[in-house]
């Protein structure tokens, strides 16, 4: 086995780029390309986001390792934030990206117990996280940062580390997980999960915001959605969404929010703009209301006292454990939950898939399939 091949990306992200490679992320030394490869057009986009693509021998797995042949993998926005070097934790220079990812189970270490030849699996997003409260050392490592993550032909994980997907998805849907579907489901589960009836307002329409909607529905609550422009909105409501509200006609939308409630607000507030909208998520909450705010996202302070007088809380998560996932892995599977994927690229055109999430405006999950 570890005389064969496997075709990798790496990431140089911007600060470092033009850097030695230190092979100080859990990866064997790359192969440089025969001379001539790289020069097609999706290279010279892969460059523009620092990809490079490589080989690397496939490793044989210790013993509480399994070798995962790669399926799918989708991106985030934290994936463009690594490769411009403004996500809060740098990228590995030479690290192959993307935390959101599925495979097969090809080869398992001789002390394995979680997972066997055939099953298919993600991982966590966090090494270490398997439940309980998440600590800072668990937070300072994850895939596609400075751990090798899902853009390649295979993956070694650590058994602690794999997760099994719904077994009715397909790989594309499957890839999208990890990330979005997780701190969607964390967000709307943790630490009280929604109640039926309770109001959950979503702002934004990214991946997060649509399993939002999803997670929200199932839980029997009303789903208020904030988006921009017509289009999207009805795809909100076919999504689940009761009520949606086009900020780019209704600017000040947390007043749109009031008068749907009878002015009591939302009860759940899943903000996945940042801090320039968290006022109006304050204004538009109901008495004790929760509003959580997503992950990383680029700079930007609050105009005021972000609470006006407001009696709320207010918090940021980051995705959620392995037992966050397996939990929500159960109720896609008992709902029959699809995953919105709004376009999927092959695995060589790559630098494509990212050019594409920057600037396409996609509805859904950007996905690479191999």
């Amino acid at each position: 086995m570890s005389t064969v091949n496997s075709q990798v990306y790496q990431l140089d992200p911007l600060p470092e780029r033009g850097r030695t490679y230190t092979g100080s992320h859990g990866g064997p030394e790359p192969q440089p390309e025969p001379e001539g490869a790289g020069t097609s057009a999706p290279e010279s986009i892969g460059a523009r986001f620092g990809l490079r693509r490589g080989s690397r021998r496939l490793p044989v797995p210790g013993p509480h390792q399994v070798l995962v042949r790669v399926l799918a993998t989708a991106l985030n926005r934290r994936d463009l934030m690594l490769a411009d070097g403004t996500y809060p934790l740098p990228a590995e220079p030479g690290v192959v990206p993307l935390a959101d990812g599925v495979g097969e189970v090809i080869a398992v270490g001789d002390k394995v117990t979680r997972v066997a030849v055939g099953d298919r699996v993600a991982s966590t997003y966090f090494l270490h996280w398997v439940g309980g409260p998440q600590r800072i050392a668990q937070v300072r490592e994850q895939f596609g940062a400075n751990h090798d993550g899902w853009l390649a032909e295979h993956i070694v994980l650590h058994e602690d580390s794999a997760v099994h997907v719904p077994e009715h998805l397909t790989a594309p849907e499957a890839a999208t997980l990890t990330c979005a579907g997780l701190v969607a489901w964390a967000a709307l589960t943790k630490p009280v999960p929604v109640a039926p009836g309770e109001v959950v307002l979503t702002v934004g329409s990214g991946a997060v915001a649509l399993f939002a909607v999803q997670f929200a529905r199932l839980h029997d609550a009303r789903v208020i959605a904030v988006t921009s422009g017509p289009e999207k909105a009805a795809r909100l409501r076919e999504l689940g969404a009761d009520e949606t509200i086009d900020r780019t006609l209704v600017p000040d939308w947390e007043e749109a929010v009031l008068k749907l409630t009878d002015g009591d607000g939302a009860d759940h507030i899943v903000d996945c703009v940042g801090m320039l909208t968290l006022p109006r998520s304050v204004a538009a909450g109901a008495y004790n209301a929760r509003i959580t705010q997503i992950g990383a996202f680029p700079g930007g302070t609050p105009t005021r006292n972000p609470f006006d007088g407001k009696y709320l809380s207010i918090r940021r998560i980051a995705v959620g454990s392995r037992t966050d996932y397996e939990a929500m892995n159960r109720a896609v599977t008992a709902h029959r939950i699809r995953p919105v994927v709004d376009r999927i690229f092959p695995f060589d055109a790559a630098p494509d898939a990212f050019a594409y999430y920057r600037d396409g405006g996609p509805f859904g999950k950007v996905v690479i399939e191999l």
